[in-house]
């Protein structure tokens, strides 16, 4: 494609993003006569804002769309009652809602009305909040109270060279004496590593792909069951052939999921932040599942004050809208130090232990190489309500490392066997042996009861298939929905 053909296609406008976003002709504006008569501006779609219902993949959506051509894409009384109206709509009929964000923030010209508009908008997503998905596109600058309402959804999409933030550069100047751009006070490279935005997008025909195949993944609302596929075998072989032997040995957890995803497809959001914990969705056997996994290429796989929150919202978020939880664990335990305590890592491991235990859905865990201490635990092991629980042949699992526990139990005698002249270290490995083969090996803990099976990592998807066969009518006669906390 020539150039300035690309650069020129790569931004649309309000109706042409709605347009693109639904299957072809399938688009109906609902929102289509409303004008500013405070401005006193020419009339505009909404106010400046462009609502409508469609569909994608033959599914029914709503959608709306702000016009930055517009006043700006500013928020005043009508552009907001355009907003809510959509989002209404979207609750009584039960589909999903898109929304394209490309605003400077309140109307100043409208003062306190402006505001009462977003507070308006703010209720109707809370209201949406686990009842139907919702994704915002941020496809120009999101200001102000223009930054909150992709907050309260679902997911956040962002396309590169757009920003979001309450105050603005100007502000920052004015307050702080701070001179930043807006890319550096709120761009992608920012979100991607706090957590605001879950998925960067080269352009709005990317970010329109990317929403259109979230939703794949997704039902139309909390009372309906995800959209199932014809099953697909993945492309690769045994899970085990990227995971090395050794513990303290990393590698990509991503690989595993591709290993036991169909076709070997997997959907990542925020992969920038929290690196330590990998959420996805794929689909095992046809069923949509959200995945959540350590990562040891981050941090070792250990869980943090970061990786926690993000595990417990996309938790609560699967658990919402129906979607079976698998959850893939090779963790050493959480991350120690005052650092982190500072951080207040209690306070944050408890959000994902709450949010697994409070799940309803089918919830499969598979240990990989290693879960100890409290992470084994938070990772949704048996005694905290998982449905199944598997074991690769050599997973270690315990209250910590042979090495640290050997440490605790045999400090002495190692102590003694040195001052007699043996060499401690040999005797240090030799009771690190029996330790793992006493206390730390899978079996021992599928014999205890702690786990269900202790397979091989060639049989991971067709147990997983199997597991979540097994579970689906257990699931249909269990409550979903809620609001998803932040």
């Amino acid at each position: 494609m020539d150039a300035s053909v690309k650069e020129e296609s790569a931004r649309f406008g309000a109706l042409e993003r709605v347009e693109r976003l639904c299957d072809e002709g399938s688009l109906r504006v609902i929102r289509s006569e409303a004008s500013s008569h405070r401005m006193g501006e020419k009339a505009a779609p909404g106010d400046g804002v462009v609502g409508a219902a469609g569909q994608i993949q033959g599914r029914p959506i709503i959608c709306y769309a702000q016009d930055r051509a517009f006043a700006g894409g500013s928020l005043g009384e009508v552009h907001a009652d355009t907003i809510v109206r959509v989002l209404e709509l979207a609750g009584r009929s039960r589909v999903p809602v898109v929304g394209f964000v490309d605003s400077g923030g309140a109307r100043v010209q409208e003062g306190v009305s402006a505001l009462g508009g977003y507070a308006r908008i703010f209720n109707a997503n809370v209201a949406l909040s686990g009842q139907v998905p919702q994704i915002s596109i941020i496809s120009g600058t999101a200001a102000g109270g223009g930054s909150y309402s992709p907050a309260l959804t679902d997911f956040v999409v962002m396309t590169k060279d757009t920003s979001m933030f309450l105050t603005g550069p100007g502000v920052v100047r004015e307050t702080l004496g701070e001179d930043v751009t807006p890319a550096e006070l709120g761009g992608t490279r920012v979100h991607e590593r706090n957590g605001v935005c879950h998925f960067v997008a080269e352009d709005d025909a990317d970010s329109i792909s990317v929403a259109r195949e979230l939703l794949t993944y997704l039902p139309q609302n909390a009372d309906e069951s995800p959209p199932y596929l014809e099953p697909a075998e993945p492309p690769g072989g045994d899970p085990a052939e990227t995971v090395p032997a050794e513990a303290r040995r990393v590698y990509d957890v991503r690989d595993v999921i591709r290993a036991v995803a169909d076709r070997g497809e997997l959907l990542e959001p925020a992969p920038r932040w929290a690196r330590n914990v990998v959420t996805a969705f794929c689909r095992i056997e046809g069923q949509p599942v959200g995945v959540i996994a350590n990562q040891p290429r981050h941090l070792g796989g250990t869980l943090d004050a970061d990786s926690a929150p993000k595990a417990a919202r996309f938790v609560r978020t699967c658990n919402a809208f129906g979607l079976p939880l698998v959850v893939l664990v090779d963790t050493p335990g959480f991350m120690p130090g005052t650092k982190q305590e500072g951080a207040g890592v209690i306070r944050h491991g408890a959000k994902l232990l709450h949010a697994f235990a409070e799940a309803t859905v089918p919830r499969v865990t598979v240990i990989l190489r290693k879960a100890y201490g409290g992470a084994y635990i938070t990772m949704n092991a048996k005694d905290l309500g998982a449905d199944l629980t598997f074991a690769w042949t050599d997973a270690e699992i315990g209250v910590m490392g042979p090495g640290q526990a050997v440490g605790v139990i045999n400090r002495r005698e190692i102590a003694s066997f040195a001052e007699d002249g043996g060499d401690p270290e040999a005797k240090r490995a030799e009771l690190m042996e029996r330790y793992i083969d006493e206390h730390l090996n899978a079996a021992v803990a599928a014999r205890e009861g702690f786990v269900d099976q202790v397979i091989e990592p060639a049989d991971t998807r067709s147990r997983l298939g199997w597991a979540l066969n097994t579970l689906a009518n257990q699931d249909r006669a269990r409550p979903r929905g809620g609001n998803i906390p932040l």
